[in-house]
């Protein structure tokens, strides 16, 4: 275990970040439907409306890993929590601690802004990933069906 040094991504850091989310979009045999741009990301992460939130995980100044994450707000609790998009670690960093420095950061900045959930997605498949949240507690939510309208069909309903 090393000891990786997590803070908020800043613009400089836009090359990392679109690597690293082109690499989980690779790994997670997705890389077909990433449509994002350079722009999207420095207007999206950094721009006048911010609509996410970034943190990078650096090991010997070099960074290694993401969180990408943005809040939600529940109607059942009263209160925001933080929706965690991307957690990615280059694989060559995985089992150094990264991946757990980005969660564990994560739940601070969640009680710091006094939210009251830290939730993610993971894809069914992904074995290592599960074993690797169900190592640190986290609850699945196996209840909850997840519904997507998007390109056509999502143009097609609002238009109808």
């Amino acid at each position: 275990m090393t000891n990786p040094k997590i803070s908020f991504a800043t613009k400089e850091d836009l090359p990392y970040i679109k690597k690293f989310i082109l690499d989980l979009a690779e790994y997670e045999k997705l890389s077909h439907t990433v449509k994002m741009t350079d722009e999207d990301l420095a207007e999206n992460l950094f721009g006048e409306r911010p609509y996410a939130e970034c943190l990078l995980a650096r090991i010997d100044d070099t960074p290694v890993g993401l969180a990408l994450f943005f809040p939600t707000y529940s109607t059942f609790e009263g209160r925001p929590g933080i929706h965690l998009e991307d957690l990615f670690v280059l694989p060559e960093h995985r089992g150094k601690g990264a991946g757990v420095a980005l969660l564990r950061k994560l739940a601070q900045i969640t009680k710091e802004r006094n939210f009251r959930r830290l939730e993610w997605i993971v894809l069914d498949w992904n074995k290592p990933s599960i074993d690797f949240y169900d190592s640190i507690e986290a609850k699945p939510q196996d209840e909850w069906i997840i519904y997507r309208l998007d390109g056509q069909k999502l143009e097609n309903f609002a238009n109808s």
